[in-house]
């Protein structure tokens, strides 16, 4: 029993450390002041520098899903569905969960190595000393950042996917560009557009948080920082997958 209970009681400390450092982090969100400088700073960081990874992942997803329902769907004689899957695969599924992805493991890791090294050089007691709240300064903007960006990514992924389908589709399956066009417009809905954009912004409060929580409690030394960054790593790539379950779950009954 020990050896199941001990990993247990471990596992549960450590979603209670996390729910309290998400409390704090929510208290400080409400609370002025907002340093809008390393705000603007941030949403440059994680949201235009993303863009390019984010777009070549939608890009090729979209073609490759072409390809493959085209496949399926000709055993069926259905190829005429490939544009309104393609397009409803991409903004409800695919677009949110494989941007979210990518965008935490360019994010997660780099906002955890930025403050494990921070710590690790004493420059989070440096704030303290000078009446900076760290978390105010350091976790709220990038946290704030991200949870506005990713669904912007996530809308640009979206459109670039569809814009990889209809490549595909127009050069390769002999699909002519107005009926590609006219299918997808036709069967797209507003409420998948945006069920896929609420999720962009649960994913990027969880990069975000994953990557300051492993930050800001990173151990000493280079190993720590190494250790912070992977745990930031794979814990943003779990929760994104569970949230996005969870997510499609109360769309799909609602």
């Amino acid at each position: 029993m020990r050896g199941i209970g001990r990993p247990a009681l471990a596992a549960l400390a450590a979603i209670g450390r996390v729910a309290l450092f998400a409390a704090s982090l929510l208290g400080h969100l409400l609370r002025p002041p907002i340093y809008w400088r390393e705000l603007g700073t941030q949403i440059l960081q994680i949201g235009w520098f993303s863009l390019p990874v984010v777009g070549l992942t939608a890009l090729f997803t979209g073609g490759a899903l072409a390809l493959q329902i085209y496949s399926g769907g000709a055993r069926f004689n259905a190829e005429a569905v490939v544009p309104s899957i393609v397009a409803i695969g991409m903004v409800r599924e695919l677009g949110p969960v494989l941007g979210g992805l990518m965008v935490a493991a360019r994010v997660a890791s780099s906002i955890a190595a930025e403050l494990g090294t921070m710590k690790v050089t004493e420059q989070i007691d440096a704030l303290t000393t000078l009446s900076t709240n760290p978390m105010k300064y350091l976790v709220v903007p990038r946290v704030l950042a991200a949870t506005l960006t990713v669904p912007v990514l996530v809308g640009v992924g979206d459109a670039i996917g569809i814009m990889g389908g209809w490549l595909v589709g127009v050069t390769r399956l002999d699909f002519t560009s107005v009926t590609y066009l006219k299918n997808t417009v036709d069967f797209l809905e507003p409420w998948d557009i945006g069920s896929g954009l609420v999720k962009g912004a649960a994913f990027g409060f969880l990069i975000a948080l994953m990557g300051c929580y492993h930050g800001m409690t990173s151990g000493r030394g280079a190993q720590g920082v190494g250790r912070a960054t992977k745990s930031a790593v794979v814990t943003a790539s779990v929760l994104i997958l569970a949230a996005n379950y969870l997510l499609t779950e109360v769309f799909f009954t609602s």
